[in-house]
């Protein structure tokens, strides 16, 4: 799984250096750092007016922020790869 996070402008002043340390602290937690490619990525095109766009995989999501981080983690990466290991 590769996961993008915006590090443009805009989502710059929105907090993407805040959600990359979450996702990197995340991802030790669960120990998925073999399973996930964490990258940063120039604008992704996606822009909202509050949070900050990641890709997963080919998927794109907006609005993530520290608050709504969790959820958005459980869902969009942990039932992934629970999906793609079949569990």
């Amino acid at each position: 799984m590769i996961v993008q996070v915006c590090v443009g402008s805009s989502c710059h002043m929105k907090g993407s250096e805040e959600i990359v340390g979450l996702m990197k602290q995340a991802l030790e937690e669960h120990r998925l750092e073999d399973e996930v490619t964490l990258a940063g990525s120039f604008c992704i095109g996606s822009c909202n007016r509050v949070g900050v766009t990641v890709q997963v995989d080919d998927d794109v999501f907006t609005g993530i922020t520290k608050e709504d981080f969790g959820s958005f983690f459980e869902e969009s990466i942990l039932a992934r790869l629970k999906e793609e290991r079949g569990e």
